[in-house]
């Protein structure tokens, strides 16, 4: 879905049509876009037979396979194009932390595409794990490339008082955080257009991000991490947390990175700057060997690896010179799929 199909979508019927499908039961844990791609290449897939092909397996339909009223809301919702003689949506309903998050179809070739997929859930694990051992209080924070706004939300509904703005350069993705804060009733998101934190005034007692960190020849936003080695926007995050975070704010990234002759390049690179800026950082590799296919790429011939790690870094509190840090009790469940 790019960024002309949110904006030509109508935004009621769409969420009318997400909550019908809460209401039906529907559930989908979406995968990454290497093994979705194997699934749906199985004998007897080319069509879809079920609602949780048509909106998370993103396979054409026929329009007997929706119930009525389904189709109906997806019609109105203007988000179904013509395929053959049937039917294809252009958007997928994904499940995390009970919630359902509308986002792009499958595949997401556009350059303005609205991802959503495992490192998504793995984000909200990490913000959920800092939030619960966390005691002062976040009376701001911010998603950096917020996507489907999945970070901010898990934010938003355990801090109803704190102000959560969801932050992306992309407009696809601002219209579908919007959509997906509502959808989720949480009030106190903020979707704003804003290159890194360019836009976004203040200081942030919370800042947590998921920011792309692939070498991509294709230029897609939500993938292509710039810089050397996909590095560039990750360490933009990281000189965002030295710049904005306030007395006792802390950072929570969740990332790739390549490994190069057995040298992790961002994480090196990140804690020397955080060091320098007298932050206390801690680095830990959750995911030893993830995206393997991209190897065989020219563009990471020289790579031995790429690792997923969570990177947390802490301003210490103006009154006490100490990092913030001492448990206190959040809600963190994860919804799974069923």
């Amino acid at each position: 879905m790019d960024g002309a199909t949110f904006s030509g979508a109508d935004n009621a019927a769409l969420l009318d049509l997400a909550r019908a499908l809460r209401t039906s039961g529907y559930k989908f844990v979406t995968i990454t876009p290497a093994s979705h791609e194997r699934v749906n290449r199985r004998p007897g897939t080319e069509w879809a037979h079920t609602v949780r092909d048509v909106f998370g397996w993103s396979r054409p339909f026929r329009s007997d396979v929706l119930p009525r009223h389904l189709f109906n809301l997806a019609h109105e919702s203007k988000v179904l194009t013509r395929h053959a003689d049937g039917w294809l949506s252009l958007v997928r309903f994904s499940s995390l932390d009970d919630e359902l998050f509308v986002h792009s179809a499958f595949p997401t070739i556009e350059t303005d595409s609205v991802f959503f997929g495992p490192d998504t859930g793995r984000l909200v694990d990490a913000v959920l794990a800092h939030l619960a051992g966390r005691a002062s209080l976040i009376r701001r924070a911010v998603d950096i490339g917020c996507g489907t706004g999945a970070g901010a939300i898990a934010i938003a509904k355990r801090l109803p008082e704190a102000e959560v703005v969801g932050a992306d350069i992309n407009p696809a993705a601002l219209r579908a955080t919007a959509l997906n804060a509502t959808l989720a009733r949480v009030p106190n998101v903020i979707a704003q257009h804003s290159d890194m934190l360019r836009d976004v005034g203040g200081s942030f007692d919370l800042i947590v991000s998921n920011p792309p960190f692939m070498i991509d020849p294709a230029g897609r936003a939500y993938r292509d991490g710039g810089g050397h080695w996909g590095t560039g926007l990750p360490l933009a995050c990281v000189d965002a947390a030295v710049e904005r975070l306030s007395p006792g704010g802390s950072l929570v990234l969740f990332c790739g990175a390549v490994i190069v002759a057995g040298e992790n390049q961002f994480r090196d690179e990140a804690t020397r700057r955080l060091d320098d800026a007298g932050l206390v950082c801690e680095y830990r590799e959750t995911d030893p060997d993830a995206y393997g296919d991209e190897l065989d790429g020219p563009h990471y011939s020289e790579v031995d690896r790429i690792a997923l790690g969570v990177l947390t870094a802490n301003r210490a509190r103006a009154e006490t010179g100490l990092p913030a840090a001492s448990p206190r009790s959040v809600r963190t469940n994860r919804n799974k799929d069923k």
